[in-house]
C-alpha cells in the first residue's frame, strides 16, 4: 500500500489517501469511498483481493476521519463551512491524482454506508467518468425525517456549537439499530453479524467515535442529496449501478430503503440496476460472514462490464 496526500478543498487541511497496485498489468481502477466513522485502510484485505485479480484501488480519508484529521478533536468533524460538497470534491481529487499514473483505464467507484450517500451524490456529478457504480450497505429516506433531523442539528449546535457531540442527535441517528439484535452484546452489533469484527472495530480509536454536531449536518445533508429526484435523474442513464447490502442492516431498513432507491434509479431511466441483499447480513457486508461472496460479486460486476456483458452474474 502507498499514502498519498493532497490539499483538501476547504483550503486548510491535507487529505491522506491509499492506493494499492497489482503486481502485473492493471485492467482497471476501483475508487472506494469509505464510511463514517472509519477510514480508508479498512478495506485493505478487499483491495488486495481487487489487486490480485488486476485492478488499481484508492480510496481516501474523509475530512474529520483515519489520518486526516490532525488531533482526535478534529474525528467527526468535517469543515467550517458546514458544506458537504467540499467532501466531494476532496473524492473527485483523489481520482484525478491518481489518472495522472493510469493512462486510460477504466475507472469504477464504490461508496459504503455513509460513503454511498457520498457516492450517489459523486457519480450525479462526475459519473460520466465511470464505468459502473457500487452502491454498498444504502437506503433511502424522505424529506421530512431528514428535514426534522438538520433542525435539530441546528438547534444543538446554536446551543453548544458545531463541534459538540450531541448524545441526543446520536440516539435520533442510531438509537434503533440494535432492536433487531437484542439481547446486543454491543452498541454496535448491528454493524456484523461477525463478533470479531464488531470488537475490532470497537477497539480502533480511528472508529465509533462520536460525531459532532458538524459531521451530522454534512451527513443528513449529503443523505437528502442522494434521496433527492434532482440528484437521482443526474446520473447518467448509461452507468451500470449495482445496489449491495445486508437483509438485516438497518441503515437500509432491512432491504426496504435499499429496493426504494434501486427502484428510484430505475424509474429515472438509468438502464442497468441491479440489487442483491445478502441473506442473514448485517452492516458491514465486507467484514461480515458473507464478505467472500460479496467480494467475488462485485468483482463479477466489474469484469462484465469490462467485457461488455454489462451484468451481475454474467
Amino acid at each position: 500500500m502507498q499514502d498519498i496526500f493532497y490539499p483538501s478543498k476547504d483550503g486548510k487541511n491535507t487529505v491522506h489517501a491509499c492506493l494499492w497496485k497489482p503486481e502485473g498489468k492493471a485492467k482497471g481502477v476501483v475508487q472506494i469511498i469509505h464510511g463514517m466513522c472509519e477510514y480508508a485502510e479498512r478495506y485493505a484485505p478487499f483491495a488486495e483481493f481487487l489487486t490480485k485479480n488486476g485492478y488499481i484501488v484508492c480510496a481516501e480519508d474523509h475530512l474529520g476521519h483515519g489520518k486526516t484529521a490532525k488531533t482526535a478533536d478534529d474525528l467527526g468533524y468535517f469543515n467550517d463551512e458546514a458544506d458537504y460538497s467540499i467532501v466531494v470534491e476532496d473524492i473527485h481529487q483523489l481520482k484525478l491524482t491518481v489518472q495522472k499514473d493510469t493512462a486510460d483505464l477504466p475507472w469504477f467507484v464504490l461508496g459504503h454506508s455513509m460513503g454511498s450517500f457520498f457516492c450517489r451524490k459523486y457519480i450525479s456529478v462526475y459519473g460520466g467518468e465511470f464505468k459502473g457504480a457500487v452502491i454498498m450497505g444504502t437506503g433511502f429516506k424522505g424529506n421530512l425525517t431528514l428535514n426534522t433531523a438538520l433542525s435539530a442539528v441546528k438547534a444543538s449546535a446554536r446551543s453548544h456549537g458545531w463541534r459538540f457531540r450531541s448524545s441526543t442527535i446520536k440516539n435520533l441517528a442510531f438509537g434503533s439499530y440494535n432492536k433487531k439484535f437484542k439481547p446486543a452484546r454491543t452498541q454496535n452489533d448491528w454493524l456484523s453479524k461477525n463478533a470479531q469484527n464488531v470488537d475490532e472495530y470497537e477497539k480502533d480509536p480511528l472508529c465509533g467515535f462520536d460525531f459532532t454536531n458538524n459531521g451530522y449536518f454534512i451527513l443528513f445533508s449529503v443523505i437528502k442529496q442522494a434521496c433527492s429526484k434532482e440528484v437521482i435523474n443526474a446520473v447518467p442513464k448509461n452507468l451500470p449501478v449495482y445496489f449491495v447490502a445486508g437483509a438485516l442492516d438497518p441503515v437500509g431498513d432491512y432491504g426496504k430503503g435499499v429496493l426504494k432507491a434501486a427502484n428510484k434509479f430505475h424509474k429515472a431511466g438509468v438502464k442497468d440496476v441491479f440489487v442483491t441483499l445478502y441473506e442473514d447480513a448485517r452492516h458491514e457486508i465486507l467484514n461480515d460472514d458473507c464478505k467472500d461472496k460479496v467480494q467475488i460479486d462485485v468483482l463479477n460486476f466489474f469484469e462484465n462490464i469490462l467485457s461488455g456483458t454489462d451484468s451481475v452474474d454474467g
